[in-house]
């Protein structure tokens, strides 16, 4: 299987047409609704929409992704787009990034750089990468596609080609969030003669949505106190500030189609959609316009942009679909279930860095970091954190 370049390139009459769309937009009424309690404040959202159409600049965007090496391949029938930066140093080991919903693939941008030449951003040569960072298939440009049954676990068999017989890696590292991280996990599960290691952000079990047991897990709070002496990074941390219940989740599971003829149709309509999940999981003190403490507004209207001008909400929406319809089954009843050596950084206003006492017979848990601060989308809203945690966790096994 071949990888052709690929160019970055949105139509001059699409973005003409999503101008127009972003003008003529219908706002709902809005009222008692500072703090967000019912959903997407109303002002902030105008003040979003108005910097979209007045000062956001989606041709400078496209010039620095552009400045990476972006590609093309189709493996199992889908299309998936990548990009593939080789590392500065004497042996760079090749490591693959996975984002989840509603991530894209720039929020993992900024890693890139320092991941593929430390010694250029203050690090050591020795710990360079190289970085493959895909667009889940149906997010962004690996959009549009054809083919039911694509989930995470489907992804993971995706990227294990991607690797391998794309791209000739024997061996790889792997990294990820959200469904990343979940794909990192099965990768780890799976393919675990062929991933050295890998490193999440969160811990979620492979059965979550899917099974009872995994909601269970990824919610529950039992470590032991002989499992706190021995590692106090799984010392779980104190609650939550308090988020909104997981309405995306219920709807994209099932009626990802339905909802898609909304969203697909209405930029602003996807922007609040996406927006109201950036603002409650992110690390941020809940103020009007705090979503802009973790995302700057040109950082979240590039991520509205890759689900929008793309087409990709509704494959993006069946993801979830497809992991009901298509539940994960093991590959092996060996334990621990993830057998790759695995690290994990726990965000404190992360979600799934909640529950910690269960991941240490559920991973080869072999490196941990609580950090203090960060919410769910930990690569854009710490990159230097998660840079640092990548390079420790997977230095022994490159």
């Amino acid at each position: 299987m071949a990888a052709e370049p690929y160019t970055i390139h949105l139509p001059d009459e699409l973005l003409d047409d999503l101008r127009r769309r972003l003008v003529n937009a219908r706002f709902p009424q809005d009222f008692a609704n500072d703090d967000w309690g019912y959903g997407v404040n109303g002002a902030y959202l105008r003040e979003l929409v108005d910097y979209w159409i007045e000062e956001y600049d989606w041709r400078a965007v496209e010039r620095e992704m552009n400045a990476f090496a972006n590609y093309r391949t189709e493996i199992e029938g889908v299309p998936i787009h990548f990009i593939h930066e080789r590392g500065k140093g004497p042996d760079p080991k090749p490591l693959i990034l996975s984002h989840g919903w509603p991530w894209c693939f720039w929020d993992f941008h900024e890693l890139i750089g320092p991941l593929t030449d430390p010694a250029a951003h203050g690090g050591d040569e020795r710990d360079a990468f190289d970085v493959v960072l895909p667009s889940l298939p149906g997010f962004g440009f690996s959009a549009p596609h054809e083919v039911t049954g694509i989930n995470f676990w489907r992804t993971a068999d995706l990227w294990a080609e991607l690797m391998g017989d794309v791209l000739g890696y024997d061996r790889f590292l792997a990294h990820g969030g959200d469904w990343g991280n979940l794909i990192s996990a099965q990768l780890g599960h799976k393919y675990a003669d062929r991933v050295g290691a890998i490193h999440i952000t969160g811990a979620i079990p492979l059965t979550v949505l899917a099974d009872p047991e995994g909601t269970r897990l990824l919610a529950q709070r039992t470590t032991t106190p002989e499992q706190a002496a021995r590692n106090p990074d799984l010392i779980e941390p104190g609650v939550l500030r308090p988020r909104p219940g997981s309405a995306h989740a219920v709807v994209q599971m099932n009626e990802p189609q339905t909802i898609s003829y909304a969203l697909h149709d209405s930029p602003v309509g996807l922007c609040a959609w996406i927006l109201d999940r950036r603002y409650w999981w992110s690390d941020n003190d809940r103020g009007e316009r705090a979503v802009e403490q973790a995302f700057s507004k040109d950082h979240l209207l590039t991520l509205m942009m890759l689900y929008w001008a793309t087409g990709a909400y509704v494959t993006s929406a069946r993801y979830y679909a497809e992991v009901a319809k298509n539940p994960w089954r093991p590959s092996h009843d060996r334990r621990p279930v993830v057998e790759a050596p695995t690290g994990i950084s726990f965000m404190a206003q992360d979600m799934t860095s909640q529950g910690r006492g269960w991941t240490e017979e559920y991973y080869n848990l072999v490196w941990t970091r609580a950090r203090d601060g960060g919410g769910h989308f930990a690569a854009p809203e710490r990159p230097t954190e998660i840079v640092e945690d990548i390079r420790e966790a997977l230095r022994p096994y490159r």
